[in-house]
């Protein structure tokens, strides 16, 4: 079955499945399901017969695919997830007239956790001439995004010829099916619309199973703060979001203040603190640690209370007033956005009144166990939606649970412990906040999606167990990145920066010291 008509999924008939995306998770997705064995192992075969990837790029890497023009102007307020998605840019970036679509990298950007901890279980990380770190000595311990870039291309190899490049999803609508001999049970189905972009041609494809591997980098939040929209078209252009930065240079000698203290926020405010106007002034909910704050170096300043058009400037929550700003950049986030769900619902073909919503605010994704399995249609799964997370072993992880699921492998859970689950993890979570991991939270979740899937199944690519190395390393990266940046970004490895691994330590336990020093600053930029 594809849908829940009784307590139990499953059995699923499951060998055709629809990735959208090909970005870190899309990728992972397919790797697994690629390699989960047939049923009949005389085949040798996957025992998914079609998986197609539509990607709208011309290339894989998802966020990580650089276009040096940014997205158009971001509306100001954004507060919407069914807001219309960025249109491509002009024509010629691809090289060959295939459109770009614009993404949040920024030029001078490396990674906020070095690679041994980002990489993939199946691939370490390469420098740009294929070597490996242990045979070449330029790849730095935060690589630069265009190395991550390469990388990612790297990963895709095995599973390039499924992927259909400058490929729309247009629309995925649920249909019903009824299961022969099944005495009148029906299972789901998708169609698939999409759209080759060169050519404009439009087709329909029918699938058993969904994967949404699209990312969360897409429809960009502003908060809908008093005098924002009459300071916006008092002073257009002055008010911008993070998605459109590429350099420091458009800020050089201006007043800024930025908002938000995420770790893109940082990464952007130590690059513009160099060449605006002193100080920098930012913004956020929570207070920066002190000796972030010192290393990137500004001024922190209170909450916004209102904009000011007619000073150019803000009223801050403790009073001050600012003055005479030349630049206001939001580095506030994204809403969760999925436009090829027509107004994020699930509704099937010629079905009247509204459908089941997949979000409301932008904040949550609704009906989801563990963060990814739709529970009332488990056909449909989500990949790498939390924040705060290592994305790449942690896609892995879900990969692999969906790949054994839909194989028949893997036993899922009661439909009323699911949803359960859901509830229990929607009151236990801050409002706003559901999709937000607390500090070593994704190193749990990737162990628990391992045991879980060595102990009740045996057949299908294993994804990754965090061991005692991992969860320090994981504890220690926002400290490095520090030393990174303070020793001109050239480390190497973790010992070069000063630290050292040393297993079985007296006292609290690798899990504990790393919790203890983990910030959780948002490492997924």
């Amino acid at each position: 079955m594809g849908s829940i008509n009784s307590d139990i999924p499953g059995p699923f008939d499951v060998e055709s499945v629809a990735i959208i995306g090909a970005g870190p998770s899309g990728l992972a997705a397919a790797k697994y399901l690629l390699a989960q064995p047939s049923s009949t192992p005389a085949t040798g075969s996957s025992h998914f017969k079609r998986i197609t990837i539509y990607e709208q790029q011309p290339q894989v890497g998802g966020v990580w695919l650089y276009s040096a023009s940014p997205a158009h102007a971001t509306p100001i307020p954004q507060t919407s997830p069914l807001s219309p998605p960025d249109p491509p840019l002009t024509d010629g970036e691809a090289g060959d007239g295939r459109p770009i679509f614009p993404s949040p990298m920024y030029e001078r950007l490396h990674t906020n956790i070095p690679h041994t901890l980002m990489q993939f279980s199946d691939l370490p990380f390469t420098d740009d001439r294929g070597r490996t770190v242990e045979q070449d000595a330029d790849l730095r311990i935060f690589p630069e995004r265009e190395v991550v870039q390469r990388y990612l291309v790297e990963y895709a190899a095995e599973v390039r010829h499924l992927i259909r490049f400058s490929t729309s999803v247009l629309d995925i609508k649920l249909r019903k099916v009824a299961i022969d001999g099944g005495g009148g049970r029906e299972k789901d189905q998708w169609d698939v619309t999409s759209r080759d972009l060169p050519t404009g041609r439009e087709e329909t494809a029918t699938y058993d199973a969904v994967v949404v591997g699209s990312g969360h980098y897409s429809t960009t939040y502003v908060p809908d703060l008093s005098g924002i929209r009459e300071f916006d078209r008092a002073h257009p252009g002055l008010v911008s979001h993070a998605k459109t930065y590429r350099t420091p240079r458009s800020y050089e000698g201006k007043k800024v203040l930025l908002v938000g203290n995420s770790a893109s926020g940082l990464d952007i405010a130590s690059q513009i603190t160099k060449v605006c106007r002193q100080p920098l002034l930012v913004s956020a909910q929570t207070g920066t640690p002190e000796d972030v704050r010192e290393h990137v170096g500004f001024e922190e300043v209170a909450e916004i209370s209102h904009f000011l058009p007619e000073r150019r400037g803000v009223q801050l929550k403790d009073g001050r007033q600012v003055a005479d700003l030349d630049a206001v950049l939001f580095c506030t986030g994204y809403l969760y956005t999925f436009p090829f769900f027509r107004d994020a619902e699930l509704k099937g073909e010629g079905e009247a009144g509204e459908g089941e919503k997949i979000v409301t605010d932008g904040r949550k994704v609704h009906g989801l166990y563990k963060h990814f399995l739709h529970i009332r249609h488990p056909t449909l799964a989500f990949l790498a939606l939390p924040i705060k997370v290592i994305p790449f072993p942690f896609s892995e992880a879900q990969a692999a649970v969906l790949a054994r699921a839909w194989a028949n492998e893997l036993p899922l859970p009661p439909a009323r412990e699911m949803l359960e689950w859901e509830r229990r993890e929607a009151k236990e979570r801050k409002q706003g906040k559901y999709h937000v991991f607390p500090p070593l939270g994704d190193a749990e979740y990737i162990n628990e999606m391992h045991d879980w899937l060595v102990r009740d199944s045996a057949r299908g690519k294993l994804p990754p167990r965090w061991g005692p190395e991992m969860f320090w390393q994981r504890g220690l990266y926002a400290q490095a990145k520090m030393k990174f940046e303070k020793g001109g970004k050239k480390a190497r490895t973790l010992e070069e920066l000063g630290y050292v691994y040393e297993p079985d330590k007296e006292g609290e336990t690798e899990e504990e010291e790393a919790r203890i020093r983990d910030p959780g600053l948002d490492v997924a930029g």
